[in-house]
């Protein structure tokens, strides 16, 4: 028994770990609506939201049944084979969440608990089944599919119903209140909080209340019997206060209401999901117990664990401390928020994912369904309609730091709102729904809803959401794949696979958390590279080629490193110089953006002045095209086993190296230390390079008449040379542009 009491505490180990990578991966689900609206400071959100999952962890005790004998008979299986499960299942789990939190996707804690489970499940029944005399088809005695049919099939409805409901109720709201809503929600604003707040008390308070672990049985019943009577109640109570305050106050009512439906949701978040961290060891320290209070503990049979349980109080609120300490300190959380954040805001701007095939006829069809539709609703209604949906009017105060909000409070609202109904109802039937299924389709829902997917940025978001959802089917196949394999190893190795998986664990890990830092790190170069607090012209002039500055050192280096391992044919330095390109890009995206922003501070400056910065555009762009051409020929030259350049070839190349870093160099030195241009030097350098490579072109035509240079060795040659010609001549056009902005400052 000392091994089993070995693997409970290991259990136990484990589900603080799993707190941490849970609340990481699950935080964006109630923190969404109210940082991107940017309702209230960030520490004010989080104390709201700390308190709303520690008021939620008591209301999960009735969730806790679902990891006991949601997903199988737990009177199949002994107290061994299940510690066996158990112990796969939580290692599965850690190393998931982790590996998406790393990325910043959002997926559901829900799905990757319930096909972990039913992995180890079907591990542990196959293997009981082949050393007896059974048939396969016995599995489905073992599992309980009913049951799991019920928690899948809710799950994969939860996406559609979130997102049209989410729609659907976005559209209307906004419809009536428009996105100029102030004005009305003087008048109508106790309606709608009046009707949030209510339907937000029903289902957290009165749903909710048979899961808790501290109401009797009576006080359940009382809640129960009058619910109507407290329905009303707090429609008029939040009704009456909240249109007072509209009416004779300067207060923003939504403001409260995102925050107290923050409250909502995070207590609905923390009641629904619990279980999907500390559900499976407490089950385990439960069929530990069971088995040693027996006379044969390691062969009697686990149907104690199908009996109700209510889980002790104490132990909830421990768990619920975790995970607010983990809300407040974690720096992956934050990761994950980003990428709602950006899939669901309203204005265009830097799109963090690329289009796709898919995404494209997504909404190329989309398009033409709508516009299909929208002959056969008269003129007038269309004109009325899109005059009161007109996101023209679309206006968010800039924060005290320069941050912009996503989207308005009136959008946040109606996030949480629904959201709070969908996860709490789910919470009432011991359904596990998936609150990150929920949370995201029903933002990315309002956001349609809202026009925020315009013809700009519509591709880019609906490939961003195609991406986190795929991310969701794939989180359930290696949730089965990997929880089967490891509950296999556990099994006959014991604790020689125990060790050995923890030891995985931790490298992996590890490993994940350099990855983020070093995403993080990259991430912070490119913000750092915006407009926050810049509104004065020159400012923004000084800025926009100081940044450029970097931007070239970096294509500088990059090239650097691309000549060299082209010279040693080193295939995996290749491959690091193209993870490369796309860094250099996203730069070259945000000069761009800013470039924008400095030709609206020079609004009223002369057309020659706009024309100076918009042909910065098309050179930075085109120096990053041309750094991207090279360094992908290179790569996939050398990974597809071509031959590599002769001596002679190379000694060319080092010449052209040499003259394409020197113009980059320099020229970086002069934008980022504010020093005089010398323009001379720098158009003398590319003058050379387009002399050596005329000379070095004809010794390679001289190599290819002899047969001495091979066809695609000479396309690659030719294409190292002719964009390094085209990177030093627009670095020496950059220049000639910095050189009369820098005159006319100082002038």
């Amino acid at each position: 028994m000392s091994f089993y009491l070995f693997s409970v505490i290991l259990l136990i180990a484990l589900a603080v770990c799993d707190l941490i990578v849970g609340v990481i991966n699950d935080a964006v689900n109630f923190l969404n609506s109210s940082i991107g609206s940017m309702a209230a400071p960030r520490h004010i959100i989080m104390i709201v939201a700390s308190l709303g999952i520690l008021a939620g962890v008591t209301f999960s005790s009735g969730m806790m049944e679902v990891a006991r004998k949601g997903i199988f008979h737990p009177r199949l299986f002994i107290m061994p084979e299940l510690i066996t499960m158990f112990l796969a299942v939580m290692l599965t789990d850690i190393i998931l969440l982790d590996l998406f939190n790393t990325y910043g996707l959002p997926t559901s804690t829900t799905v990757s608990i319930v096909f972990e489970l039913l992995g180890a499940a079907v591990a542990v029944s196959l293997i009981k089944i082949f050393h007896s005399s059974d048939s396969v088809l016995s599995l489905v005695h073992y599992i309980n599919t009913a049951k799991a049919f019920a928690i899948i099939s809710g799950i994969l409805l939860s996406v559609v119903i979130a997102f049209g409901t989410g729609a659907v109720t976005q559209f209307v709201v906004r419809l009536f209140f428009t996105f100029d809503y102030k004005t009305r929600l003087k008048r109508f604003g106790g309606v709608w909080a009046g009707l949030s707040l209510a339907a937000i008390t029903y289902f957290i308070l009165i749903k909710g209340a048979k899961g808790t672990s501290f109401l009797t049985a009576e006080s359940i019943a009382w809640i129960k019997a009058n619910t109507w009577l407290l329905m009303a109640g707090a429609f008029c109570f939040f009704g009456l206060l909240f249109q007072c305050l509209a009416t004779y106050t300067k207060t923003d009512i939504l403001k409260p209401i995102v925050l107290i439906g923050t409250f909502a949701l995070a207590m609905a978040f923390a009641g629904n999901d619990l279980v999907n961290f500390v559900g499976v060891p407490l089950a385990g320290l439960h069929a530990y117990r069971v088995a040693s209070a027996t006379a044969n503990p390691l062969q009697v049979a686990m149907q104690a664990l199908e009996q109700p349980i209510q889980t002790n109080t104490v132990l909830l609120l421990i768990a619920g401390a975790i995970m607010t300490i983990t809300l407040w300190v974690s720096h992956k959380s934050r990761t994950v928020l980003r990428t709602e954040l950006s899939l669901g805001r309203q204005e265009e701007g830097f799109e963090r994912f690329g289009s796709s095939v898919l995404s494209r006829n997504i909404v190329r069809l989309t398009h033409t369904a709508f516009s299909g539709a929208r002959r056969l609703v008269p003129v007038p209604i269309r004109k009325t309609v899109a005059r009161r949906l007109d996101p023209g009017s679309f206006s968010c105060p800039v924060s005290a730091d320069g941050d912009v909000p996503s989207f308005d409070l009136l959008r946040a609202s109606v996030n949480l709102f629904v959201a709070s109904v969908l996860v709490s109802f789910a919470t009432s039937l011991k359904l596990p729904l998936s609150t990150t299924y929920v949370t995201f389709m029903v933002s990315m829902g309002t956001s349609l809803a809202d026009q925020a997917w315009g013809r700009e940025s519509a591709v880019y978001r609906v490939a961003g959401v195609l991406t986190v959802i795929g991310g969701w089917f794939l989180t359930a196949l290696v949730a089965f794949a990997v929880s089967l394999a490891f509950a296999v190893l556990i099994y006959y190795v014991k604790l020689v696979g125990i060790v050995a998986l923890l030891a995985l664990l931790g490298a992996l890990v590890s490993h994940s958390y350099r990855l983020h830092r070093q995403r993080e790190q990259d991430r912070s170069v490119i913000e750092a590279f915006g407009f926050k607090d810049i509104t004065e012209p020159a400012a923004a002039v000084n800025a926009s080629f100081e940044q450029t500055g970097c931007f070239l050192k970096e294509v500088s280096d990059s090239l650097g490193l691309c000549f060299e391992a082209v010279f040693l044919e080193d295939r995996q330095r290749l491959r690091d110089a193209t993870t490369w390109t796309d860094k250099i890009q996203k730069w070259a995206n945000t000069i761009i953006a800013n470039v924008f922003e400095t030709l609206f501070l020079l609004r009223n400056e002369p057309m020659g002045a706009h024309q100076k910065y918009a042909r910065t555009i098309r050179v930075v762009q085109g120096i990053a095209e041309s750094h991207r051409d090279m360094i992908q020929r290179a790569y996939l030259h050398f990974e597809n086993c071509h031959q590599g350049f002769s001596e002679a070839q190379k000694e060319e190349l080092r010449r052209i190296k040499v003259y394409t870093s020197r113009p980059l160099w320099n020229a970086s030195i002069m934008l980022r230390q504010r020093k005089e241009v010398d323009y001379d030097y720098i158009a003398n350098q590319v003058r050379k390079l387009k002399d050596l490579v005329a000379t070095h072109d004809a010794q390679q035509i001289e190599r290819i008449r002899t047969g001495e240079s091979g066809t695609r060795v000479t396309i690659l040659y030719y294409a190292l040379t002719e964009n390094a010609v085209n990177i030093a001549e627009q670095t020496r056009e950059l220049l000639e542009i910095f050189k009369e902005s820098f005159e006319a400052i100082r002038a």
